[in-house]
């Protein structure tokens, strides 16, 4: 198939994925993975799987993008609990899961076993963000998990590369692997954020000659590949390096002056992250169907002739992992309680059902698959890499295991567990609110006398300020109303279905209006745009 084919194949599959998974209430990703197994036994083989080249097509934009998205506040709040989770948890798991794989299937050596064990370590923010969009997770724990998932590819990626090495060199050297952990891991984040600054400087200095839009969300584009390219090119991680620029973009305060601009930024990378985000899934389903033919011959490495042992290795592997990434959870968090207690932070809830879900939440996905599918061919000697083709079938039911086990288990899980925001939190929200809108006042007011100045029109002017101010104090005092956040919640919820009811009606009517009055098509076509935005604004 032609790559256009490839492209239009994978994008269809994409959007039928969404109708499917309406219509049938199943997770998307599941859905999206069985399309991808359905157009590979209809001979629609969609690509070859190039690991590298799947790095930077289609992780290097998503992992800008959550980057760029993930709150910082919550990010640096919690690192401590993140860097845990994505260094700590990612080495624990290697040296367990490597001996566990080991005794399990003894035909896989030592060092190939921690190769596995370190390619299906980290969580896959893919995969987490796809089922966080199906299920409500707490806002701090799905920051965690998130910030997880941005961070420990890196380090599961490098463990991988030292086993493979040892595997392939039969030697295995730790002051020269911490090196190049630290060379892969401190480069690519300066990579990403030195990239990301010079960008913004040099946007900000060509904003002083006008703006185009268009170029503008080019270059965000584009930033991701230049980032990742540049830091393989110095031998650093490229998937940090694109995370790095991500959380640097936020922090750099470039924004596009004009407001269409910023919108349409958004819309167009809402659309790549739709488009590129169940691709993904499409692309490991197509993956599926070759692994399942090949499982007699591959079960035979392992001892056994019946293929049905392989769903017995990976049922007991994604055990072990739910059950060392549960214990190092728990005590991770109740450590971390006990230190923020003594410095009087406020810590993450270490309740046992937070500590369940966030162990459910360890769906592993492409970058599991793109890694085990880089084990080398060969050894040093010339000889086969020993239980290559075991070890990709091993990860492959994994990711699939992994996922349809937090599909079904975490909406259970999460029932009740919502946690409502802190008062804290809405009052300083409420303060931002209040100095926006007074600001808002002293400007209008400041504009309405100065323009009414100058154009001899100062009761023209001092009217429609007023009727602005009026706008405005009303927000203030709706701010001010004493009332328990819930009641706040639910006339805040009230108020803005109402609202979306009433624009709705007058674009009804409006495109009703215009058609049997002909009209002009721009005039219509800007008065709806106004009324989609606003309902945007009000959730719609």
């Amino acid at each position: 198939m032609s790559p256009f084919g490839i492209v239009l194949v994978a994008l269809l599959a994409v959007v039928a994925s969404g109708l499917i998974g309406r219509v049938t209430r199943l997770p998307v990703p599941l859905v999206q993975m069985a399309l991808g197994a359905a157009l590979s036994m209809a001979g629609l083989a969609l690509a070859r799987f190039e690991p590298e080249t799947f790095f930077l097509l289609y992780l290097a934009p998503l992992l800008f993008l959550d980057g760029w998205r993930i709150p910082k506040d919550a990010l640096f709040r919690d690192a401590s609990t993140i860097l845990t989770l994505a260094l700590g948890l990612v080495a624990f798991t290697v040296l367990g899961m490597g001996l566990f794989i080991h005794a399990l299937v003894p035909a896989l050596p030592l060092a190939v076993a921690f190769a596995l064990a370190a390619v299906i370590s980290p969580t896959d923010p893919v995969a987490v963000s796809a089922i966080a969009a199906r299920t409500p997770i707490p806002p701090r724990l799905l920051h965690v998990l998130q910030g997880e998932a941005l961070l420990n590819d890196a380090s599961g990626l490098v463990c991988m590369r030292f086993a493979v090495a040892a595997a392939v060199t039969g030697s295995f050297s730790l002051p020269q692997a911490l090196a190049s952990f630290a060379w892969l891991a401190l480069g690519g984040l300066a990579v990403g954020a030195a990239v990301t600054l010079a960008v913004a400087r040099l946007a900000s200095w060509a904003s002083a000659f006008g703006e185009d839009g268009g170029a503008q969300i080019l270059v965000t584009l584009l930033m991701p590949f230049a980032v990742y390219l540049l830091a393989e090119r110095l031998h650093c991680s490229g998937l940090l390096a694109v995370v790095a620029a991500g959380i640097t973009m936020s922090l750099t305060d470039v924004w596009p002056r004009s407001a269409s601009t910023r919108l349409r930024r958004t819309a167009v990378w809402d659309t790549v992250q739709f488009a590129v985000n169940g691709s993904i899934f499409v692309l490991l389903g197509e993956q599926i169907p070759a692994l399942v033919a090949a499982a007699p011959v591959t079960v035979q490495a392992t001892g056994h002739t019946a293929a049905a042992w392989l769903l017995v290795d990976v049922v007991l592997i994604v055990a072990a992992l739910a059950v060392l990434r549960f214990a190092w959870v728990g005590v991770s968090l109740k450590l971390r309680i006990l230190g923020r207690r003594r410095r009087g932070d406020p810590p993450l809830d270490a309740d046992w059902r937070v500590v369940l879900v966030a162990s459910l939440c360890g769906v592993r996905g492409a970058v599991t698959l793109a890694g085990v599918m880089t084990l080398p061919l060969l050894l040093g000697d010339g000889t086969p890499f020993p239980g290559r083709d075991l070890a990709i079938a091993l990860a492959a039911g994994v990711i699939l295991l992994s996922l349809v086990l937090a599909s079904a288990t975490l909406p259970h899980a999460l029932r009740g567990l919502a946690r409502p925001a802190s008062p804290a939190a809405q009052t300083a929200e409420d303060k931002m609110r209040r100095a926006a809108a007074e600001a808002a006042i002293a400007a209008v007011r400041s504009a309405a006398t100065t323009l009414g100045a100058a154009n001899g029109e100062r009761r023209r002017h001092d009217e429609a300020a007023a009727r602005i101010v009026a706008l405005y104090r009303a927000q203030i005092e709706r701010l001010d109303r004493p009332a328990p956040a819930a009641m706040r919640e639910r006339d805040d919820r009230v108020e803005r279905r109402l609202r979306r009811v009433g624009l709705r009606a007058e674009r009804h009517e409006l495109l009703r209006y215009g058609r049997e009055h002909h009209i002009a098509d721009l005039t219509l076509r800007g008065i709806v745009r106004e009324l989609d935005l606003l309902e945007t604004h009000h959730g719609g």
